[in-house]
């Protein structure tokens, strides 16, 4: 008797998509403070304040004023038009509003970036430790992120490393400045070098700058802003980390065509678009003067110095990030398994922290702290990892 085959299966493009380690340590977290233990949380990605009334009230009003009907699926005009004139005065990106599109955060900007510029097939050089996402969004895309060690790259030369990293295939860069998770920010030489390749070998450039306004130390470069770049550069942004509005699931993307038609298909038939009352809270949140912006950012700073100079004080070898907000220390006095160390430590001295290796292999031996939390939490993080370390 021939046994018949199922037809019920998942399409095979997901057969090699997985979902964020982060989650899973946000999960058992959430387990632990619901059996009544204190857990010190520095595996957060969320900003220190919350989403400031005026951003909120705007959203408010909105209802009120029943602006709940259906928006342009690329976005409000109003919207548009102002993140055109955020982006040529803060970025020096020359965009009109029809080559901005509005996305459900930073993440949809990014996957819709992917599916553009990638066939099945094409291989996409990825700076590595990497956002966890960003492997599993060109692997559904059906392509092959190729590592890039980002300290082997900063020390032995941005192209020449690109080079040896690239194959035939190699059809975009993912280019994120500052970084998640090492807080790596690029020079404006290192930019131009990346666009250079790019240009030479007549790739794409997805530029994610989701922390563009937390750099410390340097300036931050927009890829396509530098010459020739325009055209061959979709860059992806978030309200998230800047406005403390990571629930409201609020990004944008600018690119020129053909890439924008396409990212407007993605948007169209996946979401059709960002809720309407949350795009006039984005309104709102545009017009925060920079002075506030910058006040946030030192307190920011306050944090990634108590930090970092509490984890060198125990071993934890760290240096300053220049941007984001997360310390990447070398945790090989723990374990040299990063998921072995980072259970320690939430076994033992219930620090929620995030294994490096989920950032790629160039994370191994690695843990990322988060530091937007409050300094009050930060020093009791940093007093109860000494007394645990001075134990072991």
């Amino acid at each position: 008797m021939t046994t018949r085959r199922s037809g019920i299966r998942l399409a095979k493009r997901l057969d090699e998509v997985g979902f964020s380690g982060i989650v899973e340590i946000r999960n058992k977290v959430m387990a632990m403070r619901e059996g009544g233990l204190e857990v010190h949380a520095l595996h957060g990605g969320e900003p220190y304040f919350e989403t400031p009334e005026e951003i909120k009230y705007a959203a408010i009003k909105a209802l009120t004023e029943n602006k709940t009907h259906y928006a342009p699926s690329s976005g409000l005009p109003p919207l548009r038009k102002a993140l055109a004139a955020k982006l040529a005065a803060k970025n020096g990106i020359r965009a009109t509003a029809d080559e901005v599109i509005v996305t459900v955060g930073g993440t949809q900007g990014l996957y819709a970036a992917f599916q553009s510029a990638l066939d099945p097939g094409d291989d996409a050089l990825v700076f590595s430790p990497y956002w966890t996402p960003i492997g599993d969004l060109v692997t559904g895309a059906q392509a092959r992120p190729l590592l890039v060690p980002t300290s082997t790259a900063r020390r032995n030369g941005i192209r020449k490393t690109l080079e040896q990293f690239s194959t035939k295939h190699t059809r975009a860069i993912y280019y994120n400045t500052p970084q998640n998770p090492s807080g790596t920010v690029f020079t404006r030489q290192e930019a131009e070098e990346v666009a250079a390749f790019a240009i030479e070998r007549d790739l794409i450039v997805i530029a994610d700058e989701a922390y563009e306004d937390l750099v410390y130390d340097g300036e931050h470069v927009s890829i396509a802003s530098l010459r020739g770049m325009a055209e061959r550069t979709i860059t992806c942004f978030t309200f998230s980390k800047t406005y403390a509005m990571t629930g409201w699931r609020a990004g944008y993307a600018v690119a020129k065509e053909p890439f924008m038609t396409a990212l407007r298909k993605i948007v169209l038939y996946s979401t059709n678009g960002v809720a309407t009352p949350v795009q006039y809270a984005m309104i709102q949140a545009l017009s925060t003067p920079e002075p506030v912006i910058a006040a946030r950012r030192e307190e920011y700073r306050k944090r990634r110095d108590i930090l970092v100079a509490a984890l060198n004080d125990v071993g934890l070898e760290c240096e300053p990030p220049a941007g984001a907000f997360y310390a990447f220390p070398n945790v090989e006095k723990i374990n040299k398994n990063s998921r072995t160390a980072a259970q320690i430590l939430l076994d033992k001295a219930h620090i929620a922290t995030v294994p490096g290796s989920v950032f790629g292999a160039q994370g191994e031996g690695h843990l990322r702290f988060g530091y937007g939390i409050s300094i009050k939490e930060i020093e009791a993080c940093a007093e109860v990892l000494r007394r645990f370390l001075t134990k072991a």
